[in-house]
């Protein structure tokens, strides 16, 4: 058996124990106390005490199988049924001598019918009683053994009384139990017992035995309870056949068996001792007590770690179960050119979202680099106003589309509520930082011819929208905001969270609510009294754009100096049908309007017509923008306009009232 206690045991059964073998160490050595407070007894000339005792003493005052019978003057052992006279006890070497009862008279006498332990016996057992084998007083064993032959053989000694007419009975005095092994082939085993000393030539048999033999017993003082059932449970349970394996209910189960192994031993040992339970009953409900709070300990940790597993495994479900709109248009996009990022690839670009360039209702944009090197803005989608599906129509919009005027989605990413669009990085900004200047001078810094490319360039965006694609799309949020300028001022259309895809031969657009920013929605987006709902409401954004990029100034004033001054469209519309408008002062104090930017008033105003049957389409904004501003004619008079006559030609254009597709036709009279 081992000596030592492997690392696996101690810690998932010895640990829990240590407080008990405190605990369980303290009362027994209140046991032992009190057994050095039993009174001595005698008998005869032998004195009796612990861990002997007369039969009637207190059972705490020595052990059971050490109760002695006081018979007259003979203190007397019992084995079963058969009687060890106690001859004398030495209590200093804790060596007593023992002498069967029926080899005492010199008449021949059966041998004991139980053979006395042998030196082998089960170590766990009450007494601990064995034989002397130290120095001259060494232990030799007699066996008597019956021979249905005569036995030719010097160590087989015959004893004629103990004989019969058809067997002779024999004894064999050895030097230990392993030589009765080796026995004649006629002879039966009897019984066998210790004798002191060894047979001589002529000796009698009796003369032997009647010597008795010495024996000796571990005192109790020297090895507890407690300790003794606790190296024997150890021995037994740290083989490699148990601890060779690392399943947790193996170990779990030999912990059991360990307890139950443990206060069996102490039931036992005291049962055999005093007959008293203290240790025990303390045994018992300290491995209880223990059990339960260890329980208590790892059923603690065991159900927070469940509880966290189940929190984040119920939060993963939570945003993958029900797979949502985004996620389905994406299996569906097969083919899209721009590429899906990780999450954690938005993160290495954006160097963890340090450098924030825009803020919007649908969440923030960060300046990135791919590869560390190629520059580009991140817009991470989580804004108040976002619900997925601003980041749908960027992809299947703004995805499909290559062109010089409309801004590049390079990539996306969509990871559970994580969703980002990666741009090529604008390093010009919006329009709208350029156009409204604190001051008129800043504004300056764009020519009018500039002014120009870059209205010309955001028209051939949107026309590309609305015919070169291969489905129509339309916009629907146009505006400053959303013109994104590169490192040369060339516009890019941007910002494609509100646009719509349809078939080219559809003229009428059905959604469900008004789309865009206040200032540029197209009146049929409020009422389809103006008409209906199609790539013509893009056309009416731009001429706000137009009339904002003229003037350099927001179309409404509410600080203007004069309340004509307040909605620019209709100043300027008033300005330019005059016949003497030069002269008339402008917003800045200057008499002077610029042919370029007269240009872009006269295209704008042509595109904010009410009706949207009255706007010419982008391709026609393109041919007004790239041609003459003396080939252009004024337009009518907007609705907002005031009361005075239009130069030209009232609209014939109704209301349209079918429920039906509206093709809607250019007419002659339009420039």
């Amino acid at each position: 058996m081992k000596s030592s206690i492997p690392v696996s045991f101690s810690i998932t059964t010895v640990s829990p124990l240590l407080l008990l073998l405190l605990l369980l160490t303290t009362a027994e050595l209140c046991s032992s106390q009190r057994n050095k407070s039993c009174p001595h007894s005698s008998c005869g000339g032998v004195k009796i005490r612990y861990p002997f005792r007369l039969r009637g003493d207190p059972r705490e005052c020595g052990v059971n199988q050490s109760e002695l019978v006081c018979e007259g003057k003979d203190a007397v052992l019992y084995r079963g049924s058969d009687r060890y006279f106690v001859t004398d006890i030495s209590y200093k070497r804790q060596r007593c001598r023992l002498l069967y009862a029926g080899f005492v008279t010199g008449t021949c006498r059966h041998p004991p019918r139980v053979p006395f332990p042998a030196m082998d016996f089960d170590s766990v057992l009450w007494p601990v009683i064995y034989y002397d084998t130290i120095g001259d007083s060494a232990t030799n064993w007699a066996s008597f053994m019956n021979c249905t032959q005569e036995i030719q053989s010097p160590e087989y000694v015959a004893v004629p009384c103990l004989s019969g007419n058809n067997s002779t009975t024999y004894v064999v005095v050895a030097r230990n139990a392993d030589e009765l092994r080796y026995l004649k082939n006629p002879c039966s085993f009897i019984t066998y017992l210790p004798v002191q000393g060894s047979l001589s030539t002529g000796m009698d048999i009796f003369e032997l035995l009647r010597k008795g033999f010495l024996v000796r017993w571990s005192s109790p003082t020297n090895e507890s309870i407690v300790e003794r059932c606790w190296t024997t449970m150890t021995s037994l349970y740290t083989d490699d056949y148990i601890y060779g394996t690392n399943a947790l209910y193996i170990k779990f189960l030999y912990s059991m068996l360990f307890e139950m192994g443990f206060l069996t031993c102490i039931f036992d040992e005291e049962s055999d001792r005093n007959g008293s339970h203290t240790i025990f009953s303390i045994a018992l409900v300290s491995i209880i007590l223990l059990d339960v709070a260890l329980c208590l300990l790892v059923g603690r940790l065991i159900f927070a770690t469940l509880s966290v597993a189940v929190f984040l495994a119920y939060n993963a479900w939570k945003m993958t179960a029900p797979v949502d709109s985004v996620e389905k248009f994406l299996r569906n996009q097969q083919t899209l050119s721009p590429t899906r990022y990780a999450y954690s690839d938005i993160i290495a670009m954006t160097s963890h979202f340090r450098e924030k360039i825009g803020q919007g209702g649908f969440g923030s944009v960060f300046k990135g680099h791919i590869l560390g090197r190629y520059p580009v803005a991140v817009k991470m989608l989580g804004g108040s106003k976002f619900d997925g599906e601003e980041f749908i129509n960027e992809v299947s919009t703004i995805g499909r589309i290559h062109h010089l005027n409309v801004v590049r989605l390079l990539g996306y990413c969509s990871e559970g509520s994580k969703r980002a669009l990666v741009y090529e990085y604008m390093p010009g900004g919006s329009l709208d930082k350029h156009i409204f200047s604190a001051s008129r001078s800043n504004h300056r810094r764009f020519t009018m011819e500039k002014l120009r490319d870059i209205a010309l360039g955001v028209a051939r965006g949107i026309d590309y929208l609305h015919h070169g694609c291969d489905m129509q799309i339309v916009h629907f949020d146009i505006k400053p905001h959303n013109i994104l300028l590169d490192h040369t001022f060339t516009p890019k259309i941007s910002d494609f969270g509100l646009a719509k895809l349809y078939p080219k031969d559809y003229s009428l657009i059905s959604i469900s609510a008004a789309r865009g920013t206040i200032g540029y929605i197209a009146p049929e987006l409020i009422s389809r009294s103006f008409g209906v709902i199609s790539h013509k409401s893009d056309v009416y954004s731009f001429g706000m754009l137009l009339m904002e990029m003229a003037g350099g100034r927001r179309n409404v004033n509410p600080k203007a100096d004069k309340s004509s001054q307040i909605y620019y469209p209709s100043w300027i519309y008033d300005q330019l049908a005059v016949e003497e408008w030069a002269r008339e002062p402008r917003l800045d104090g200057s008499t002077e309007i610029d042919a370029m930017e007269r240009k872009l008033c006269m295209v704008g105003l042509w595109c904010i017509q009410m009706k949207s049957c009255d706007r010419p389409s982008m391709s026609r904004v393109v041919e007004m923008l790239e041609g003459d501003v003396n080939d252009l004619r004024m337009p009518p008079k907007p609705f907002f306009s005031s009361s005075q006559p239009s130069l030209g030609r009232q609209s014939s254009c109704m209301p349209s009232s079918s429920a039906g597709l509206e093709i809607i036709s250019e007419h002659d009279d339009l420039p």
